[in-house]
């Protein structure tokens, strides 16, 4: 398939930017999202999604059925992962698009990454039962569909389950954050292997929901550049994870840097997430969507 060129002006970007709706994160039961790949991929497009990625973290088991219902119901599709990337003592989340999801490097990096998981998830559990709330881990099991991806999602859904807490986004304000009493730390990749693994895949790598790191804003314009030396092109700019206030702060980092501008809902479920798949604002006008050269 032929390329759109890259050198277009401001008219021709805008008409190719207000092609599609675009939805380019969210989450299926492949990792601890509610809906699986292929009922993921019809409720976009009932949402009035017309371009769809299904990137779930560090597995890339939900692309073919993913890709394959999405053909089926005329629906554009790009491969799509979310890699889990230890940045400055912090967990960064890349998203990788467009790729060949077969890539045996690729695979074999989300592989390692995701290996740990089950250890940590003990960890956790441990954590928990000390806090007064045993049995969390085999509680969390059955949230999850595969041991290798059960994450601190699974636990919040199993502890509000059990009535601890009265939803998920109050079991990590109170225990599972970065520095809650239940958190235990992980050592993901590298954003160098990250991005090499989505590159060298044919992919394009996006810096996901920048607003929710916290960093100092030293420590972002040294991600920022270190991302852009590596080969980064894009960053998420509208997202169910940011505030409106971000989508202007993060229009304008993308315009600094030079960086192509995605976005996506991160559903998870219609109860824990913020937005509905396809219900996001569209890019600002003047930036380039990262799709514009995948699609």
């Amino acid at each position: 398939m032929s390329k759109t060129p890259k050198l277009l002006g401001i008219d021709a970007m805008n008409t190719f930017a207000d092609t599609f709706c675009a939805d380019l994160h969210c989450h299926s039961t492949v990792s601890d999202g509610v809906f699986t790949p292929d009922d993921l991929a019809r409720r976009a497009k009932d949402s009035g999604v017309t371009l769809w990625s299904l990137t779930d973290h560090d597995e890339l088991s939900g692309q073919a059925i993913a890709s394959e219902t999405a053909r089926e119901i005329s629906l554009h599709y790009l491969t799509g992962v979310e890699i889990s990337v230890t940045w400055a003592k912090q967990t960064v989340h890349i998203v990788g698009l467009g790729f060949n999801p077969l890539d045996a490097t690729l695979v074999e990096g989300l592989r390692q990454t995701r290996a740990g998981r089950a250890q940590r998830a003990k960890r956790i559990g441990d954590r928990l039962a000390k806090l007064g709330m045993p049995g969390a881990f085999e509680g969390a099991l059955t949230f999850a569909g595969n041991p290798e991806l059960i994450s601190r999602t699974h636990f919040a859904r199993f502890l509000v389950q059990a009535g601890f807490f009265p939803n998920v986004q109050a079991v990590f304000d109170r225990l599972l954050k970065d520095d809650g009493p239940a958190h235990e730390p992980m050592q993901w990749a590298t954003l160098e292997s990250a991005i090499s693994w989505i590159h060298g895949a044919g992919g394009v790598s996006v810096i996901a929901h920048p607003g929710r790191y916290k960093y100092t804003p030293l420590q972002f314009g040294a991600l920022f550049d270190t991302f852009k030396d590596l080969g980064g092109c894009a960053i998420e700019v509208i997202t169910g994870s940011h505030s409106v206030p971000q989508f202007k702060e993060y229009a304008q980092v993308a315009r600094h840097y030079g960086f192509q501008a995605s976005c996506g809902s991160d559903f998870h479920s219609p109860e824990e997430s913020r937005i509905e798949l396809g219900s996001l604002p569209p890019l600002p006008v003047d930036l380039k969507p990262v799709w514009q050269d995948l699609v």
